[in-house]
């Protein structure tokens, strides 16, 4: 890294020590002055009158960003196997960048891998319902080639990590305080775990900082931000999941709910999302089916299988012929053309038409310069 990427990189690890401001201020200072080894120059006077806060806000940066030690704080990182990200590294994910607000920030303990991740969120009061299911989606993603996102919480946090790992798959905790503060404490087995198995734990705070509830809100927008889709299994009205999907609809993601007993207070977050219009999800490929096409392919190239290839829970409506079609189509990256498809499954052209018609008024393939692909 070159001198001048390294000291920026420096203050942007000393300017993440700045608890009171969020990134998306921290960052539109930065872009006022050029930087954040800039903006650590300029003094609380000027950074008052020039960036749109108070000078008891820029007094309070000056002190808390001078006292911090990025050096320290990086072989402090070193010595317990975290990568400390800003967005000037490689490795910082691309779909965290594209967020309105991204960590300055990012400790890693383990490989945050490029690939597609839906976020499993839920109550730590979960019930035996939400607990099964959390535990038999995240299977089924983890299966399919996705990554889980959650937050190392109790109850459907805890399911949905140990879910992935017992399938193989890769999972990300994303953690309300520093990666040398595990919380809650008894899951720390878990998130050593979770990182020497090919997955990540993961924070924008300081190594050593402790679990506050301020933290929380804070880290369920970097839960969302690491996701295609968000999918709240159990809460009520005010619980976390609840937060978590608020930001994922701010960020632009999907936003998904499992249906839950009407007279459990644990569902009522869940249904409400979807009587507001939130996907209600059965099985993961309701999930993956909101995918960008070929997300699943383009991480996992030569994979195949039903478990990669999770029929979208749409084509349980259709014909049996319709599911082999789309099967045959899915299988293909570059699909296939209606004389390929006949062939592949030995029937006349009358019945391959007949196929495709439903599969394209049910929008689940799309005919590209004669060829059917997936939607």
């Amino acid at each position: 890294m070159q001198a001048n990427a390294e000291a920026e990189k420096l203050a942007r690890v000393r300017l993440n020590f700045f608890g009171c401001m969020r990134s998306d201020w921290l960052l539109r200072l930065m872009g006022l002055y050029g930087g954040a080894a800039e903006l650590l120059k300029r003094p609380p006077a000027e950074i008052a009158g020039e960036g749109g806060v108070s000078f008891a806000t820029a007094l309070r940066l000056a002190a808390e960003t001078a006292a911090a030690d990025p050096e320290k704080e990086l072989a402090l990182a070193r010595k317990a196997g975290v990568k400390v990200l800003t967005a000037l590294d490689d490795g910082y994910p691309e779909l965290l960048k594209t967020i309105y607000d991204p960590p300055l920030a990012l400790y890693v303990r383990g490989e945050l891998k490029n690939m597609p991740a839906a976020a499993l969120v839920g109550t730590r009061k979960a019930t035996p319902y939400g607990l099964r299911t959390a535990a038999r989606l995240a299977r089924e993603l983890a299966e399919a080639g996705a990554a889980v996102a959650s937050g190392l919480a109790r109850g459907v946090d805890t399911a949905a990590h140990e879910a992935a790992l017992a399938a193989g798959g890769v999972t990300w905790a994303a953690l309300g305080s520093g990666l040398n503060e595990v919380y809650p404490a008894e899951n720390r087995k878990l998130a050593d775990k979770i990182a020497g198995s090919g997955g990540a734990v993961i924070s924008e705070f300081p190594m050593g900082l402790k679990p506050m509830p301020a933290n929380f809100p804070r880290r369920n927008r970097v839960i969302s931000g690491l996701s295609l889709a968000t999918v709240v299994v159990e809460g009520g009205f005010e619980s976390g999941a609840m937060i978590t999907a608020r930001f994922a609809l701010d960020q632009g993601r999907e936003v998904m709910a499992v249906p839950g007993p009407v007279d459990s207070p644990m569902s009522k977050g869940p249904n409400d999302l979807i009587k507001n219009g939130a996907g209600p999800v059965e099985d993961a490929g309701d999930i993956t089916a909101c995918f960008p096409y070929g997300a699943l392919a383009a991480a996992h190239p030569g994979k195949k299988g039903e478990s990669y290839l999770r029929p979208p829970a749409a084509l349980k409506e259709l014909s049996p012929d319709a599911g082999a079609a789309y099967a045959a189509i899915a299988a293909d990256e570059k699909g296939l053309n209606a004389d390929e498809l006949a062939q592949a499954l030995a029937w006349p052209a009358q019945r391959t038409a007949a196929s495709l018609f439903e599969l394209e008024v049910a929008a689940l393939v799309a005919s590209r310069g004669g060829r059917y692909t997936r939607v």
